[in-house]
């Protein structure tokens, strides 16, 4: 097995295993989860637990048909984490036939189709979340609403039972991000609708303990020395940066930094998604350029694009761009002639 085999998410150069590595990954996610599943209902958990089975089969599948070692790829954790971070992403009132979808684009299509791990170009759990995204949009419109999660029985049936929308409308409101884009886009100033219960003190309610949970994690995989720090810093600081600027300027139509940063998958993505090393640049102001371009795409997308939390597009876009920031990055060694 190669070297560039056995490099996986997030980004390591470190004296270790990738199982123990992505042990270490999973850890730092688990406090994450059960926020999730605190705040969001027990939906959580179950696609969580439906997408690594999915993961586990479709990578099976994929290493017989590639003639790959599954001794060495299967059980290394990489493609649990790749579960974890789809299911992690999606509603937890989505029918299981939507993570089977996304599972099935991101090990097949974003991970194998281009080579297997170390090959990939995009990110395999952002890849499958935007295809299931644009492809069902609908499915994935419907989120829990805060005060009133559905308990384990009710994310069985609404999860498995395909329910119709009107069946989950009394469990289901809109996300901190998606009800403020939606005012904000029908004229509404931020004061008139900032003192609604889906608010919280730094960002969405529930939605903000959730962030301070990845960002725990987050902590610790660069206290372990798993992830480094500069693209999660440099990514927030730019993801805020902007959004003082802006909000400095109007506050009445732009949201506060805290609000980005503590509402949506910014601090997931920041510290779990950003870092891949397969999908990140691999040279040191190339992390710069990539990190400081999903922070001012993740604003861009949120402030005037279609969708309310853009930072999934974002990191896809980035991540077409290495290719190019790596080459204009790359130091160029001493007798070496540029092409």
């Amino acid at each position: 097995m190669s070297d560039i085999d056995k490099i996986s998410s997030p980004h390591i150069h470190i004296e270790t295993s990738v199982t123990e590595v992505m042990q270490q990954v999973i850890f730092a996610l688990i406090p994450g989860i059960i926020v999730s599943i605190w705040v969001l209902g027990w939906g959580v958990l179950v696609h969580c637990l439906l997408a690594i089975s999915f993961a586990l089969a479709f990578e099976a599948i994929m290493l017989a048909l590639r003639k790959r070692p599954t001794q060495d790829f299967l059980f290394d954790g990489s493609v649990v984490i790749t579960g974890l971070l789809f299911a992690l992403t999606i509603t937890p009132f989505a029918p299981w036939w939507v993570t089977l979808s996304g599972i099935c684009f991101a090990v097949v299509i974003a991970k194998h189709l281009y080579g297997g791990l170390g090959y990939n170009i995009f990110n395999p759990a952002m890849a499958g979340y935007a295809f299931v995204l644009i492809s069902f949009p609908v499915e994935l419109n419907y989120w829990p609403a805060i005060e009133s999660s559905a308990g384990f029985i009710e994310s069985l049936k609404i999860i498995f039972s395909g329910l119709p929308p009107a069946s989950i409308d009394g469990l289901s409101g809109a996300t901190p991000l998606a009800f403020t884009k939606s005012q904000i886009s029908g004229m509404v100033m931020i004061s008139e609708f900032s003192n609604d219960p889906l608010f919280g003190v730094l960002g969405g309610k529930g939605w903000e303990w959730i962030g301070l949970s990845f960002l725990v994690g987050g902590v610790w995989l660069i206290i372990k020395g798993i992830i480094k720090w500069q693209i999660p810093l440099i990514l927030i600081f730019i993801l805020f940066l902007l959004s003082l600027i802006f909000h400095g300027h109007d506050p009445e139509i732009y949201v506060s930094p805290m609000f980005h940063l503590f509402t949506g998958g910014t601090l997931l993505a920041a510290f779990f998604i950003a870092t891949d090393p397969v999908t990140a640049s691999a040279t040191p102001r190339g992390n710069i350029i990539y990190a400081a371009g999903i922070g001012i795409l993740t604003y861009v997308i949120r402030t005037w694009g279609g969708y309310p939390d853009g930072i999934a597009f974002a990191v896809l876009i980035m991540n077409a761009a290495v290719p190019f920031i790596d080459s204009v990055t790359r130091p160029v060694v001493f007798g070496e002639t540029t092409p």
